[in-house]
């Protein structure tokens, strides 16, 4: 379990602690902060420290970016361990834990994935178990890692287009690309069409590792009135891919 080689927490990690315990939204949106923007910055990507990566997981879930609330959760977390003794590592380990698909996101995930079955593979009594103590079994993360606000509002990776943003798209064919990089094989969970729409573009573009992609997941949001719909005339084939997956890995283990 290591850091991302393009960790930026020991530059940002200072400024963090050093804000208030109680703070605005404008303070994290501030341009200490601010990574990229373009020329009228209508597109913004700011730091957040989501750079965690569990290298040994079994199970990988893919999202678009932070959005707004799980970087304010993550900056919290990193606040609340101002006085603590814990490594950066330890540290950013709190901050997955804590931010990740937080809230009703969290709960309609772990809903699909239990109808899916994959606690049972995992022997788990509910996926739930992998946002405390299976932990270990899981690696959460984004296409794009940091926060992106499009015309100030969270990014929906739709417009503008990821793999025709220059600025996007290097952030997923390099950061991402080297983070999935690190894997060992693992179960790919995309949250959405843009999700399954990038991974198909680097798997093409032989820059993931052949890998068991569990296409046709919906994004959990609920604001996604498509969910249940997508959910349900994909899930007889999602079965059959967690089925395969978990055969191909059992047969590898002997």
């Amino acid at each position: 379990m290591t850091i991302a080689a393009y960790s930026r927490f020991n530059q940002f990690k200072n400024l963090i602690q050093s804000l208030p315990s109680s703070f605005e939204d404008e303070l994290l949106l501030d341009n200490q902060f601010l990574f990229e923007a373009n020329g009228d910055r209508s597109l913004e990507i700011f730091y957040a420290p989501f750079e965690y990566v569990n290298e040994h997981a079994k199970v990988v879930i893919v999202g678009i970016t932070p959005g707004l609330h799980q970087m304010k959760r993550s900056f919290s977390t990193v606040l609340n361990t101002k006085d603590q003794i814990l490594s950066d590592e330890e540290i950013l380990h709190q901050v997955k834990n804590n931010s990740s698909f937080e809230g009703t996101m969290r709960k309609n995930l772990v809903q699909m994935l239990d109808e899916l079955g994959l606690h049972e593979y995992l022997r788990l009594s509910s996926s739930i178990e992998l946002f405390n103590e299976a932990s270990h079994l899981v690696h959460t993360t984004s296409v794009i890692t940091y926060p992106v606000f499009y015309k100030g509002k969270n990014y929906s990776g739709s417009t503008p287009n990821i793999l025709k943003n220059d600025i996007l798209k290097q952030y997923v064919t390099e950061c991402f690309a080297s983070e999935m990089a690190l894997m060992e094989k693992p179960l790919i969970i995309p949250l959405g069409v843009n999700v399954s729409n990038i991974l198909n573009y680097l798997a093409d573009n032989q820059l993931l590792k052949s890998a068991s992609i569990l296409s046709g997941f919906p994004h959990p949001s609920g604001g996604n009135g498509h969910r249940n719909k997508q959910f349900t005339q994909n899930k007889d084939d999602m079965k059959a891919m967690l089925r395969d997956h978990f055969e191909k890995v059992a047969l590898s283990n002997n």
